[in-house]
């Protein structure tokens, strides 16, 4: 069980993330890209991304093994900004971090495993096998990450509005207890199954929440209590995705031509500028001035184009603009 512990000031200070995290999303898809589980979700995605890599991942598979630990260092907390900028932090840890957390790292390998004496070598080698490391999570996000950004995004993007939502209704407290099901919150503390018994004091540093669509069954957080605190947790969009065997990671560009071309009209083009950001089916009716099946067949059509993600909200059903439906507004392609 993870518990961490909120101060009033904590409370204050609990922020969503404003994108999704692009080392996070990369390390976590290492992991579901060796795990047979989740093939609705996942299964084109894996089968796409093995034919597209043709780099070395020898150093990530050391360093992220199949479960338990893998070093803070290769998630720090810069990456909310970019990838870039995430790999220029990466690529200036301390070796004194590095040495410490693999260390860590080392002492859950068995001694006899064949990454035991790859893992003395790159400890002992240090900042000179950076290098290697970061070429290898250069060539991997571009097979694994980079060709879905857009479709993670929306997944996003349609988590934050849900969130958003929670937290206009009713505080902090709302935006906590909205969260998905693995996490409970109980205040002052915000439980998660958890592969270890583990407490988190937040001692008036507040909480990053930052969704991802690669992470799955239990959140993920620092293991160093001294870095700032962020909470990795599935997207409730992908949950959804999942449980309702819907669409895949994959991209599904060739299908979304062809509903491209249901979209040409006056109507869709109100409707899709009338969620803004974020409407349920009963207030983009309201707002384009048409019926409630008329508003949830547009937004349907809309969703089956890539240009809308529907996320389940309470009793309500919450659609936002995805970033292929943003460009598509702001350059006037839907209007008739």
């Amino acid at each position: 069980m993870l518990r961490i512990h909120f101060t009033g000031v904590d409370l204050a200070r609990v922020r969503m993330a404003g994108r999704p995290d692009a080392l996070w999303e990369t390390i976590l898809s290492f992991h579901r890209l060796r795990d047979r589980r989740d093939a609705r979700l996942f299964g084109e995605w894996r089968t796409e991304t093995r034919s597209r890599l043709n780099s070395e991942t020898r150093t990530l598979g050391m360093l992220i093994p199949g479960r338990g630990y893998f070093p803070d260092f290769l998630t720090p907390v810069e990456g909310q900004y970019g990838w870039d900028v995430g790999l220029d932090a990466l690529r200036g840890i301390r070796p004194e971090r590095m040495r410490r957390e693999l260390l860590l790292l080392g002492a859950g390998t068995a001694p006899g495993s064949a990454v035991a004496p790859r893992l003395r070598e790159f400890m002992d080698g240090g900042a000179k096998h950076l290098p290697r490391l970061l070429g290898e999570l250069r060539g991997y996000h571009r097979a694994a990450v980079e060709p879905y950004w857009t479709h993670i995004q929306a997944q996003i993007e349609a988590e934050r509005a849900a969130r958003g939502r929670a937290l206009l209704d009713g505080g902090a407290d709302e935006l906590l207890a909205s969260l998905p099901p693995m996490l409970r919150w109980r205040a002052p503390v915000l439980e998660c199954d958890y592969p270890v018994d583990r407490d988190v004091r937040l001692r008036g540093r507040g909480l990053l929440l930052q969704p991802s669509f690669f992470c799955r069954r239990t959140a993920v957080t620092l293991h160093d209590p001294e870095q700032p605190p962020v909470l990795v947790y599935p997207a409730a969009a992908q949950l959804a995705s999942a449980s309702a065997g819907g669409e895949s990671a994959r991209p599904v560009e060739e299908r979304r031509q062809r509903t491209l071309g249901k979209l040409v009209g006056h109507t869709r083009s109100v409707v899709l500028r009338a969620i803004g950001d974020g409407a349920t089916t009963s207030e983009l009716a309201r707002r384009a001035g048409v019926s409630l099946a008329s508003a949830s067949q547009h937004a349907c059509v809309m969703r089956e184009a890539g240009l809308v993600t529907t996320l389940r909200h309470g009793n309500a059903v919450l659609h936002t603009v995805t970033p292929l439906g943003a460009a598509l507004l702001k350059g006037g392609a839907v209007a008739s």
